[in-house]
């Protein structure tokens, strides 16, 4: 007989856990969309999140949602200054440039944080992360609730921004046409550097988000969040942000199910085999490319 309560716990379970990845994929497609920049060292920015909160943690006792107002700050204006420095001398490039620069700061970032806080895996206990409130029978956990809530403001926030802002009709102009752009006064260079800063933000924020669930560790952790993140961006369609929402919920519920009904030893394959098929069956992802609002 079929569980129906087992089901929509794992159903909004995965929602939640998929909102997140959403977070991580929509910094990417951004970045992409406008720069057209593949980076290799965005689940490495996440780490950089998770520290960041380890860190305030330790030191000043912050729980992680009150280290957002350090860590997104501070993930915005290191991605500012990474494009202005590095990345704007590789546009252009060629773009395996790009990829090599960005895998090689994705190896720096590991080391660094190696060195810093060691091997060994990082987290943060919080007072309610065995905490529930129930809908019926469901069960949601308080942790995912919180992920899932400041997801939603966090892309909430964004949308305002690219599409009822002067900002955001800049952003979206330079993604669809640059020289058009730059022929109508938009600095173009400058729109470049707050979107890097803003996609590192967005990373940053996943991995505040992430900390009470996930251990952090330096050096193989991020390679696993850039995998995500690309696999959330081609299910929807490299550049189209919306489409990355919809890529990161769907992630988030195909793994949160296969992990129920299958096994959990192969939580992360079976996300990459709905990636693998939709490449074969949809090679544009599920909604087609770059599209101008959120």
């Amino acid at each position: 007989m079929f569980d129906y309560v087992s089901f929509l716990q794992n159903l909004s379970n995965g929602v939640l856990i998929g909102g997140v990845y959403a977070l991580i994929g929509v910094g990417l497609t951004l970045v992409f969309g406008v720069m057209k920049i593949i980076n290799f060292a965005h689940g490495d920015f996440v780490i950089l999140g998770m520290y960041c909160a380890v860190l305030l943690n330790s030191l000043l006792g912050w729980d992680p949602y009150l280290s957002l107002l350090v860590a997104m700050p501070l993930g915005f204006m290191a991605g500012a200054l990474l494009q202005r420095l590095v990345l704007s001398r590789l546009m252009e490039a060629p773009p395996e440039s790009s990829l090599l620069v960005t895998l090689g700061l994705a190896l720096v970032i590991g080391n660094i944080l190696l060195l810093t806080f060691g091997a060994e895996p990082k987290s943060v206990n919080v007072s309610y992360a065995s905490s529930t409130v129930s809908l019926g029978k469901v069960s949601f956990s308080i942790i995912l609730l919180l992920a899932g809530l400041a997801t939603m403001v966090v892309i909430a926030g964004l949308y305002t921004v690219l599409n009822h802002t002067e900002l955001g009709r800049a952003i979206r102009a330079t993604a669809d046409n640059r020289l058009g752009a730059e022929l109508v006064g938009i600095n173009t260079r400058w729109i470049e550097a707050v979107v890097f800063g803003i996609g590192m933000a967005l990373a940053v924020t996943a991995g505040v988000v992430l900390i009470p669930l996930l251990f952090a560790t330096p050096t193989f952790s991020g390679a696993i969040f850039t995998l995500k993140a690309f696999v959330v961006t081609v299910l929807g369609g490299l550049g189209n942000i919306g489409a990355a929402i919809a890529g990161g919920l769907l992630l988030g519920v195909v793994e949160v199910m296969g992990a129920s009904y299958l096994t959990s030893d192969y939580r992360d394959a079976y996300g990459l085999l709905v990636f693998l098929l939709i490449l074969l069956l949809r090679p544009e992802g599920l909604f087609g490319k770059t599209v101008k609002r959120v």
